[in-house]
């Protein structure tokens, strides 16, 4: 028998085949349970019992507490493979423990779950890998099929949908691609002031601000906002359609989500980018020109000549290049999550963060495979 200042008693005893649990006081949370290890000894030190019965009628009062130690002789009697007799128990404690043994534990919940040794762990890493980059070029040929069907005339979507993805992808990003660039061109100009005027060369901030948004910043700034803003809502709204089961639906209906879903979505953004970059190139500029102006020896004039020195058209037609294959990226990686989304409300959350944060890698890789192409070709 054991007992605790909280008059929490458990008495076991064998009657026969039986294991009888006697349980008196308080069994609530906060009371020091008796230790398991008394119903333990019973199944090491001798035979197993053929089955478990309980005596509650000195119990005064339980709660959750309860419950656990019960689940715990649970847990113990079917790994035994032992009868238990819940008749003994209060009648809510009974139901309750009926409830919590008629659903399997789900599996990885146990403290105790046997670690995985290393070479699994690389193995299945590695198949799990091999399977999204099958998934990945599954998405990007049939969206390639796709676009071919839209240029036969095949595709079948709702072209209002269409112009409303513009709209939202375009006219509506514009005020966040504004102030960001904007603010990219001023940090370039400040960046640039700081070393070339200790060679008296200020008047090179023009082409270093010129050139940096049109090759480079404009299009990648653009880039990584679209797909926290754009590829995100891309992803969100993919996902609940496969959660609330439209995705299924458009399938029954013969419809093929590619060209319903995805199709719009590429399109719009692949038609859309190169405008924003060039939106974002020219506010760029012009916050790079307003810290020349305003802070060093140069005039709006020379400014604007320099500019247009330094930028040619193989120079300007990087970032429009850059331009269309990120819009590409974005949307791509933002339906490609949506579509391998779960079925679950979480499942979307985690959908939307794997397209940014595949959509923002894949944009930092292109740029750097971009970069050694054009210096190869000399742009």
């Amino acid at each position: 028998m054991a007992d605790s200042p909280t008059t929490t008693v458990l008495d076991v005893r064998r009657e026969g085949d039986a294991l009888v649990l006697s349980l008196a006081g308080e069994w609530k949370y906060g009371a020091k349970l008796p230790a398991f290890s008394l119903v333990e000894a019973q199944f090491r030190e001798k035979a197993p019992p053929g089955r478990i019965t309980f005596e509650t009628k000195r119990m005064s009062g339980w709660d959750s507490a309860l419950m656990t130690y019960l689940q715990k002789v649970g847990d113990l009697a079917t790994l035994t493979k032992t009868e238990m007799d819940t008749s003994g128990l209060p009648d809510g404690a009974a139901s309750l423990l009926k409830l919590a043994t008629a659903v399997p534990k789900k599996e990885g919940t146990d403290r105790d779950v046997a670690r995985v040794s290393f070479v699994t762990s690389v193995g299945n890493t590695t198949l799990k890998f091999g399977n999204e980059l099958n998934e990945t070029a599954v998405f990007i040929g049939e969206s390639t099929l796709s676009i071919f069907r839209f240029m036969r005339g095949k595709a079948r979507f709702r072209w209002r949908d269409l112009w409303l993805i513009v709209q939202q992808a375009g006219a509506e990003a514009l005020p966040i691609v504004a102030l960001i660039n904007f603010l990219v061109g001023v940090i370039l100009a400040f960046v640039g002031a700081v070393q070339l005027k200790k060679f008296g060369a200020d008047i090179y901030v023009a082409d270093l601000v010129g050139l940096a948004m049109v090759r480079e910043m404009g299009a990648i700034m653009t880039g990584i906002i679209m797909c926290g803003r754009t590829g995100a809502a891309f992803a969100a709204s993919l996902g609940s359609m496969k959660v609330s089961e439209e995705i299924d639906a458009l399938k029954t209906l013969g419809i093929s989500p590619m060209d319903f879903l995805v199709l719009p979505r590429l399109l719009a953004l692949g038609f859309m980018m190169p405008m924003l970059v060039l939106f974002a190139d020219f506010i760029g500029i012009v916050g790079g020109m307003l810290v020349s102006v305003s802070m060093l020896d140069i005039t709006l004039q020379q400014f604007i000549n320099r500019c247009i020195q330094a930028i040619t058209i193989p120079q300007f037609s990087t970032g429009i290049i850059k331009a269309v294959v990120i819009g590409g990226i974005v949307a791509g990686a933002g339906c490609l999550r949506g579509m391998q989304c779960g079925n679950s409300s979480a499942a979307v959350g985690m959908a939307t963060t794997s397209a940014v944060v595949t959509g923002i890698t894949l944009i930092i890789v292109t740029d750097a495979v971009f970069a050694v192409i054009f210096n190869i070709l000399g742009m």
